[in-house]
């Protein structure tokens, strides 16, 4: 899939925005704070309906204002879809599919598809654990959009039962609570297990493409012992590993058992990457992470959107082959530069200019 039109209303920086997009390289170029990475931001908002630079939506709404708007007009193949989204400051969002009001924003899921990378992703090797989930729970969501469900039930499930053990609410009021959190975290461990079960060996080879000097590896970290693909074997897992150490959580208030306490294990060669590899290494690792999911999703039939969000002034020259090679293949790429030099002589494309909040076509070449 890819956007053919995007429209910004009070979205960050934008008071009104209305974008033409076409297929291939398009470039938007702009120094820092000029807005240009509020543009790709609106986008991944739409896939995910989360930003990937703020934990709640305040910031995304205009000074002054009660809500932003974004509006992607998609195609494929088959047809084209009207997406909107009316971010709100104060109360729940509301969305929309061809004009028609949804349910729920939940049902927006799947319709626009994205792969980005930043020089945030360096955290993901080098950050805590919460990256690397919300990694591998983003692609969960691009490649079986309905586990977008699961992880939100989830993570409300959880959020009640530690207000609970806070209270040092009784084990009868806690018991209803433990059953959804062992039910929803058991699913989600199982569906980790299993992405990862095929992404591992997919990110290997990348990452030997890139630096074949050291194997580079992913394992699962699980709260529980034995975690394996079958989501019932998880539950009743967390559910033993919950009545153990019941006492521990009520004096913590915290529940201390789930798929909120796993991490990803990232590997090269005999060590883990996080505190032991190179800033060179560290950026391999990153970059392979990003191109592996690429990658899986087109072995699914997908055709993700590529967003490269100021990236290729961290690269060295061999790094960048790689992400240009995946760039120039990709159905739509977006790609932010703060200075012409910072892109690749080889890559080429539509050209925006960002600067004082206005959006200026500058460059038709692709």
């Amino acid at each position: 899939m890819w956007i053919n039109h995007l429209s910004l209303k009070n979205f960050r920086s934008y008071e009104e925005l209305e974008l033409p997009l076409d297929l291939g390289v398009t470039i938007f170029l702009g120094r820092n704070g000029e807005g240009k990475t509020n543009i790709v931001e609106s986008i991944l908002y739409l896939a995910f309906l989360a930003s990937h630079r703020t934990s709640n939506d305040q910031p995304l709404v205009r000074l002054g204002n009660q809500a932003a708007y974004v509006r992607a007009r998609t195609a494929n193949t088959e047809r084209e879809i009207l997406i909107e989204l009316e971010i709100n400051a104060e109360k729940a969002n509301r969305a929309r599919i061809n004009q028609n009001p949804v349910r729920s924003q939940k049902e927006l899921y799947g319709v626009v598809q994205a792969v980005y990378f930043s020089p945030e992703d360096l955290d993901l090797v080098r950050g805590d654990p919460s990256g690397r989930r919300r990694f591998i729970d983003e692609l969960l969501i691009l490649r079986s959009p309905r586990f977008a469900g699961v992880i939100s039930d989830y993570e409300r499930a959880l959020k009640q039962r530690n207000s609970l053990l806070k209270t040092r609410s009784s084990y009868s009021s806690l018991a209803s609570w433990d059953q959804q959190v062992a039910d929803f975290g058991g699913q989600l461990i199982a569906a980790r297990l299993k992405t990862l079960t095929e992404f591992e060996p997919i990110f290997s080879e990348v990452y030997k493409e890139i630096n074949a000097e050291k194997t580079a590896v992913i394992t699962y970290k699980c709260s529980i012992d034995g975690a394996s693909e079958n989501a019932t074997e998880n539950t009743n897992k967390i559910l033993e590993k919950m009545a153990e150490i019941k006492n521990q959580e009520i004096d913590r208030g915290l529940t201390l058992v789930g798929p909120h306490r796993d991490d990803l294990l990232l590997m090269l060669g005999d060590h883990y990457v996080k505190g032991y590899a190179s800033h060179g290494e560290s950026w391999s690792i990153a970059l392979s992470l990003k191109l592996a999911t690429y990658q899986i999703l087109q072995n699914d039939g997908l055709e993700p959107i590529l967003i490269l969000d100021d990236v290729f002034s961290e690269l060295d020259e061999e790094r960048r082959e790689h992400l240009i090679t995946l760039a120039n293949s990709a159905k739509q790429t977006l790609i932010t530069v703060a200075v012409q030099s910072d892109l690749p002589p080889d890559l080429k494309g539509r050209t925006f200019l960002v600067k004082n909040g206005a959006v200026k076509l500058v460059s038709h070449e692709a």
